[in-house]
């Protein structure tokens, strides 16, 4: 297990890894206003995030056809793999803590504000 707290700068704000073993990650998310993470889904990672501070737009579907909704601080979401989603910051910034499986590099992305590609 990572004994130490590695942070990992990304254009929407940061990421701070808390828990990386084998078996789960825990990390929080720092998503800053008026920034969203890509349209993505993930072919294996299961994820399950809860808000800490702020209001989190949730989106499901793809660009085309989604839900939207907003989660409120205490409000937790579950992703299952190949869901199409989207996390952004409308309303303020958002802080989140997130537990998931331990595959942090399956990442499809499907729309990025940052032109990032999958990963």
């Amino acid at each position: 297990m990572s004994a130490e707290i590695q942070t990992v700068l990304k254009p929407w704000g940061y990421e701070e890894i808390w828990a990386l073993t084998e078996d789960y990650v825990g990390k929080y998310l720092y998503i800053k206003d008026g920034h969203r993470l890509s349209r993505q889904y993930h072919k294996t990672k299961e994820e399950t995030v809860r808000v800490l501070e702020g209001i989190l737009t949730v989106e499901i579907g793809d660009a085309t056809s989604f839900l939207s909704r907003q989660l409120k601080e205490g409000e937790v979401y579950h992703v299952t793999p190949r869901t199409i989603h989207r996390f952004g910051a409308d309303n303020g910034d958002v802080r989140m803590v997130e537990v998931s499986t331990p595959h942090l590099e399956d990442v499809v992305r499907l729309e990025d504000d940052y032109a990032r590609n999958s990963s």
